[in-house]
């Protein structure tokens, strides 16, 4: 059989497990009581096949090195490593096209595509595995191959795919792809047996989900192919990265693979399978992977009870009192608060939604910022002044940078820094301290074997995040308008 590329597709910002996830730091890298990610268990399940040797991941281009910080510690089977960066979200046409496009040039007209969301659990890997050989041998015949998940309850939360005739090659055909069905349809497509949950996961050759994206979509493929061509891939240590060229990925057609290609394809299978499957999306979603008291609570942190039943508590820095409740989602973090009832929690996105209406930061970023360098977080603020915790691993350094209306003071806490101040190059101990006044190009650098970690302090007339003038950069990054990048 030909040889089989994973496409890891990390997209969306997972608006309904607000204010966890967010546009900066979505769910793909939310951390399961496992410590581990969605993303980073989306890698091992694909370290997992065999004859795997290369990994293609479509995502943001802002989240490569947080992706890159994720497959770090778990690539121990040395995969190489491809990326597609994006500039801004188009859905998943647009993200599978330019991925087929580029497994055909690099790896062969006949070769595989195995296309898994970065986000979605499964519990049964030996199930997976065998439902991917299912796949391949119905992809080598030419079907695009979809997998369809055999209903637990009747969930109104999914889309379902009918099945059709059997195939001689195993699976079925698609009938039909169902959009999110209210209760009542819901319970009769799981009474029925006909129906199954469209679990967003797909398995073809690249020449034949071209095929298809000519006939069906074909101005979503030419746009993707031409944005391809504008843009320049660069290969590294951190392996085969082409950050899509911004103006013409912008122009690309958006909308998902099912209503550009699944809908109006006849060469659709779908392979039914029962995987532990989960896209986690929702706080509800959530709750069910951990257990529950005797009085159906499930909590994360430190909590103190009263008269409370079957609520779920996420609070892993702050202790929470509760009195009196019952049937509640309570989600702390550091800048934001959610309480919801357990019941509405598909609607969490409205708040996030109106976050990003109003332009609040809550939407786009945590206090806690990752950076390829590190972190920084956002201590205390206020008119004229801004206080931060850096941290900078090993051998990191930020931008030469400068700032046109802030002043900023430097303390390193641990570790040694190597600072650039102005025309001024020089190493600070522990304790030690530099003024940055406005106007000064200025860079830091952790010159030593452990974390350095400082304190900023920021004063100035105006201290957004928009006043920085980028001079070099390690990373290679554009200029961007955010300062500590």
């Amino acid at each position: 059989m030909t040889a089989l590329i994973p496409c890891i597709i990390a997209g969306g910002a997972g608006t309904r497990l607000w204010p966890v996830s967010r546009e900066a730091m979505p769910k793909p890298f939310m951390r399961l009581a496992d410590g581990r990610s969605l993303l980073q268990k989306t890698f091992e399940r694909v370290a997992g096949l065999a004859d795997v040797e290369q990994l293609l991941t479509v995502i943001n281009r802002d989240l490569l090195f947080r992706s890159l910080d994720d497959y770090r510690p778990l690539n121990q089977q040395r995969l190489s490593l491809d990326f597609l960066l994006e500039p801004c979200g188009r859905n998943t046409a647009p993200a599978v096209a330019a991925a087929a496009l580029h497994v055909a040039r690099h790896y062969g007209d006949d070769a595989q595509l195995l296309v898994l969301p970065a986000d979605h659990l499964i519990g049964d890997q030996a199930a997976f595995v065998v439902a991917i050989e299912q796949a391949r041998t119905l992809a080598e015949a030419g079907w695009l191959v979809t997998f369809g998940i055999r209903p637990g309850h009747a969930e109104t939360g999914y889309g379902y795919i009918q099945q059709g005739a059997a195939l001689a090659h195993g699976g079925f055909q698609v009938a039909s792809f169902v959009e999110k069905p209210d209760a009542l349809t819901a319970q009769g497509y799981l009474d029925g047996g006909q129906h199954l949950w469209n679990a967003g996961m797909f398995c073809f050759r690249a020449d034949a989900v071209l095929r298809e994206f000519r006939e069906h979509a074909p101005q979503v493929l030419d746009a993707v192919a031409a944005c391809l061509e504008r843009s320049h891939p660069t290969e590294g240590k951190q392996g085969w990265q082409c950050e899509l060229d911004s103006r013409s990925f912008a122009e690309v057609t958006d909308i998902s693979i099912d209503y550009a290609l699944m809908e109006r394809s006849q060469r659709v299978a779908v392979v039914p399978c029962s995987l532990g499957w989960s896209d986690i999306g929702s706080w509800q979603a959530m709750r069910e992977l951990v257990a529950a008291d005797a009085d159906g609570n499930q909590i994360n942190g430190e909590a103190i009870l009263h008269k409370v039943s079957n609520c779920y508590i996420d609070s892993p820095k702050r202790l929470v009192g509760a009195v009196g409740v019952r049937d509640l989602v309570i989600v702390d973090t550091p800048d934001a608060l959610l309480i919801a009832d357990a019941n509405s929690t598909q609607d969490v996105k409205f708040i996030a939604q109106e976050l990003k209406r109003r332009g609040h930061e809550a939407y786009r970023l945590h206090r806690t910022v990752v950076r390829p360098w590190g972190t920084y977080t956002v201590l205390e603020e206020g008119p004229r002044f801004k206080i931060k915790r850096i941290m900078v691993r090993p051998g990191e350094s930020l931008s030469l940078q400068m700032h046109h209306h802030r002043s900023e003071h430097w303390i390193v806490v641990s570790g040694m820094a190597r600072v650039v101040n102005g025309e001024r190059d020089f190493l600070l101990n522990t304790n030690e301290s530099t003024f940055i006044p406005a106007g000064h190009s200025h860079r830091l650098v952790n010159p030593g074997v452990i974390e350095l970690v400082m304190i900023e302090v920021q004063s100035g007339e105006y201290l957004g995040e928009d006043d920085i003038v980028r001079f070099n950069d390690i990373y290679g990054r554009v200029p961007a308008a955010e300062t500590l990048n």
